[in-house]
């Protein structure tokens, strides 16, 4: 498999959006497709991206697209994608984060509005909210479509910010509306996409239209704040030149634009100091339970209690140098410049430790806004799953004993499916090759991986170079196979593209794709 993905990178082909190879034996036939009794263990993180396929995979009424039904397989995930679907987890949720930016708002009897288009909605709502389903007592969420009529989003880098913007000053312009949230997704999207005029116009559109929320703001007589959960473009290239289209481990602006200006902020913070900072200026007591504190400092006088607030989440705009590696400095950015100069800004550490994840990891678009809204710092689930690396229970975690068990006593295979990268928010290799290893430890007959690329943080092919890592484990454990490969445009999707999850469906279940022959 690796080798046949050398070939495809010399036909022009990317991880992001590789269609199906698939393993075939001497015969043809494809090796290792999911069939039914079989165990499955979709071992990626995060969650929201994994839905559509675990679903097409696991619920006998799925009726999004011709599906074989019942399966009947054993299936684990490795966190909680959802509390609909029928699978064991391996590491179940923690209770909902209490007392966080948008639960005080609304216990104070304020109406909240947060806008943003389908790309961000699970981070404005669930995310932000300390991973709650439902809208909170006073609180509305705008969700603007996301365009249709695009394959990739540098064809259309503005994406469908003009409607999250009209969105946006319809509240703003209506003063029953107490605490406004508007992210614009631009930024982090397009900058995952290998194409450099598209990200700067991804900016430019965000900094514009930050602009026309800012003085529509004004003119309200409202504070605002400019912020961001993560970076991305600011560090688009690797020293030898290479694109790099993952997040960053930059910090990221805090701007506050108040009609005060009695007072400066904190040079530097984290982003579990945002919600305090917000609390402050509404004149709201943040909860105990904040770690946080607020950043404004040297107060020359008392400023009133502010009844409305907008908050802009500039996804992925992070704080970089000003070399040709920073796309953010290279676009023209006036506003955000001018807001910079003008107005008391700090700078928010927006990875690693700072939002719960291990040191010297990037941050994310889940944990930045998980931050923004707690108030305090959250450990990631990545986190909590090393350290059961690290101590060993992670072999005796009970969901993935029983299905690799169940693989065992019936003499059905074990297909491990997930990302396959050492950097993704998705998931990790390390937590596959524990599985793997577990699977040998159990004593599973046979072994297949369905591996899923996307280059976001990684050097250009290093696709090939993990699958050759993973070949090279089930040499040395003299159990599996890598079965097939596909990008992750295909397999994870939260915008109920289904074609596209059609595509891994049948390349899993019928072995469609392109034949790799079995040596």
């Amino acid at each position: 498999m690796s080798e046949a993905l050398r070939r495809a990178y010399a036909l022009g082909k990317e991880d992001e959006t590789l269609t199906p190879l698939v393993l075939n034996d001497k015969g043809g036939y494809p090796v290792g497709r999911i069939s039914k009794g079989d165990s499955v263990i979709f071992y990626n993180i995060r969650g929201e991206r994994e839905i559509q396929l675990t679903r097409a995979l696991t619920d006998d009424n799925f009726d999004e697209f011709p599906v074989d039904k019942p399966l009947n397989l054993n299936f684990a995930t490795m966190i909680e994608y959802h509390k609909s679907l029928n699978v064991q987890v391996a590491f179940p949720p923690e209770d909902a984060i209490q007392d966080t930016l948008s639960d005080i708002i609304s216990q104070n009897n304020l109406r909240q509005v947060k806008i943003t288009e389908a790309e961000k909605a699970v981070h404005i709502s669930f995310f932000l909210n300390g991973k709650k389903d439902n809208a909170l007592p006073g609180e509305e969420i705008i969700v603007v479509p996301t365009r249709k009529d695009v394959s990739l989003f540098d064809e259309a880098p503005e994406m469908s910010i003009e409607g999250i913007t009209k969105a946006a000053l319809e509240k703003i312009n209506d003063e029953n509306y107490h605490f406004i949230v508007v992210n614009l997704p631009n930024v982090d999207v397009v900058a995952h996409i290998e194409n450099d005029k598209a990200v700067i116009k991804a900016i430019e559109a965000v900094d514009r239209h930050a602009g026309i929320l800012v003085d529509a703001a004004r003119k309200q007589g409202i504070p605002a704040i400019v912020t961001a959960d993560h970076g991305t473009a600011e560090k688009w290239r690797y020293p030898d030149g290479a694109v790099d289209t993952g997040h960053t481990n930059s910090p990221v602006p805090l701007i506050l634009i108040h009609p005060e200006k009695k007072f400066s902020l904190c040079p530097k913070g984290e982003l579990a100091e945002v919600a305090p900072t917000i609390l402050n200026i509404m004149g709201l007591h943040p909860s105990p339970l904040m770690s946080g504190s607020s950043l404004i400092e040297n107060k020359t006088g008392s400023f009133p209690r502010a009844r409305r607030l907008l908050l802009i989440i500039l996804d992925g705009w992070g704080l970089g140098d000003e070399n040709n590696s920073n796309l953010i400095w290279l676009a023209r950015t006036p506003v955000i410049d001018s807001l910079m100069k003008n107005y008391p800004s700090s700078k928010l550490d927006a990875s690693g430790e700072s939002v719960g994840l291990p040191s010297g990891t990037v941050g994310n678009s889940e944990a930045g806004h998980l931050h923004i809204g707690a108030g305090r710092r959250i450990y990631s689930d990545r986190l909590k799953i090393d350290r059961t690396i690290e101590d060993k229970s992670f072999y005796q975690n009970r969901a993935f004993l029983s299905v690799m068990r169940k693989a065992h006593e019936t003499n059905c295979a074990l297909h491990l499916m997930g990302i396959v990268s050492f950097f993704s928010s998705h998931g990790s290799i390390n937590h596959l090759f524990t599985l793997m290893e577990m699977a040998k430890k159990e004593q599973v007959p046979q072994m297949f991986i369905h591996a899923m690329l996307g280059r976001r943080g990684e050097l250009p092919e290093s696709g090939a170079l993990y699958i050759k890592k993973v070949e090279e484990k089930t040499l040395e454990l003299e159990l599996g196979k890598v079965a097939s490969v596909i990008g992750r445009y295909w397999s994870l999707d939260r915008e109920e593209n289904w074609d596209r999850i059609e595509k891994t469906y049948r390349m899993l279940i019928y072995g469609e794709g392109e034949k790799i022959p079995d040596i």
